[in-house]
């Protein structure tokens, strides 16, 4: 498969050093793109589709019935099969060498373009995407498989195109586009929580500051209208503020230069190592599983459980289905009819131990696939001419002196956020949002803002791009 590895189409690579304001000038242009993208209809949709992960959209960065229905969703089932490959080295592929990284993300696309179909026909098989018999009739004489075709074919189209635009904003721009993906999606939804003044649920508006003003002029009961609002406000302060403290915690490697006497630099550990993208395998892993139910389920295959639209309802897809607010663990909700305290409990130990669990293997997956573990971030250190002071400038020595921090922090920074999540899935925040989709924005953006000031000091000083390596 080499040879077709090798000759998968790429974003071309920048040649040299690219200027930050270019980079910001290709950021800013593939999120107006993507924001663009999330607002073009699927042609030839029934209006009263379903949707398969409207359960899942703040994760997956996509918009319902667009043409990037998909969002980010192919691009993180890849990288999930990828790493789970990697990391129990069955696939044996040296991504610190040219032809290893070449070949590593010639696979990735040639998973990416299978898990756009994979993905993208349960929509239509499954019965969630009903094709319009109007336009059917209109320009097709009534076929409805034609347009339901089509309707494949978009989607299959807007897969590509979110996963070419990660790769340009990768290469040319700023951060990931995955990451940027998930801040512009979840933080237009925060910012509807918060203002949106339409009235959906009762009387009252819908976005929290509009919803408080109208419920104090209208004289209506705070604790009636407004107390589920308030946690989700104090949820989402809480959620914010632990996230940038965290983001602030690590533990700093002091390191020396070998040849500029008083050179002197530190490697920061952070606690949260290999950062939230992880979680973000395992709940997009969750959402194939309980995809793979619902197909089952609209099949009339109810061994698995049976749903509600996209909600699962009882059987086992019930107790797999994450926690995504207070009305699914208070036992005597509208949500939990028939289920009592102790299955109630049941699925929420279930999900603490999936998402601890795996958040920690995802961790230490991510950091082997990324090049951060212990071995390559020696190796870095060792080409940028640095040293730990008092040890000998060997890369072995390196390598076994930082993995006395790395792993152990990796793992813990794994279950902490995992247990973040559960927790602010628990309590619910603003906006049509999990806390987990909060959780990831927040902890995306600060690095993010991170990594601009980081680009802002190599441009006003060049040469310390040469003097850490990264050029």
């Amino acid at each position: 498969m080499e040879p077709l590895l090798a000759a998968m189409p790429a974003v071309k690579s920048p040649e040299g050093h690219v200027h930050f304001k270019n980079k910001l000038i290709w950021t800013i242009g593939i999120l107006i793109l993507y924001f663009a993208l999330t607002n073009i209809p699927l042609f030839g949709i029934e209006p009263s589709s379903q949707d398969l992960f409207s359960a899942w959209r703040a994760l997956l960065a996509g918009a319902t019935g667009t043409i990037v229905h998909l969002g980010i969703g192919p691009i993180v089932t890849a990288s999930i099969v990828l790493q789970l490959l990697k990391g129990a080295d069955i696939l044996h592929i040296d991504t610190s060498e040219t032809r290893g990284q070449v070949m590593y993300m010639g696979l990735q696309k040639i998973l990416i373009i299978v898990m756009i179909v994979i993905e993208a026909a349960p929509n239509l098989v499954g019965g969630f995407m009903q094709p319009d018999p109007a336009i059917a009739q209109q320009f097709f004489g009534g076929n409805l498989f034609a347009v339901s075709l089509i309707i494949f074919l978009q989607i299959c189209i807007g897969g590509i195109l979110v996963f070419l635009m990660d790769e340009v904003v990768t290469k040319w721009g700023i951060g990931s586009g995955v990451g940027l993906f998930i801040i512009a999606g979840i933080s237009q939804a925060i910012i509807n929580g918060f203002i949106n003044w339409a009235p959906l649920i009762d009387q009252y508006p819908v976005g929290f500051f509009p919803r408080l003003v109208a419920i104090g002029m209208g004289g209506g009961s705070y604790i009636e209208y407004f107390g589920k609002d308030l946690l989700a406000f104090v949820t989402t302060i809480a959620i914010f503020l632990i996230i940038v403290y965290v983001e602030s915690t690590r533990i700093e490697i002091p390191l020396a230069h070998a040849q500029v006497r008083g050179a002197r630099a530190r490697f920061p550990v952070k606690l949260i190592y290999a950062s939230v993208l992880p979680m973000i395998l395992v709940r997009v892993l969750q959402a194939n599983i309980q995809m793979v139910g619902m197909l089952l389920s609209g099949a009339g295959i109810k061994i698995l459980g049976d749903f509600d639209k996209s909600r699962p309802i009882d059987g086992l897809m019930w107790y797999l289905a994450p926690v995504n607010g207070p009305s699914d663990w208070m036992w005597w909700g509208a949500n939990n009819l028939g289920h009592d305290s102790g299955q109630v409990l049941l699925r929420l130990g279930i999900d603490v131990t999936f998402v601890v669990v795996g958040g920690a293997i995802f961790a230490l997956f991510w950091i082997k696939t990324a090049g951060l573990d212990s071995k390559d971030v020696a190796r870095q250190i060792q080409m940028s001419g640095m040293s730990i002071p008092g040890y000998r400038r060997n890369p072995q020595v390196l390598e076994k002196y930082l993995d006395r921090y790395i792993p152990r922090v990796t793992v813990i920074g794994g279950v902490f956020i995992g247990l973040l999540s559960v927790i602010a899935n628990l309590f619910g925040v603003i906006g049509a949002v999990s806390g987990t989709g909060l959780l990831l924005t927040v902890s995306i953006t600060y690095r993010l803002y991170e990594e601009i000031a980081s680009q802002q000091i190599m441009e006003m000083y060049p040469f310390m791009r040469t003097f850490f390596g990264r050029e």
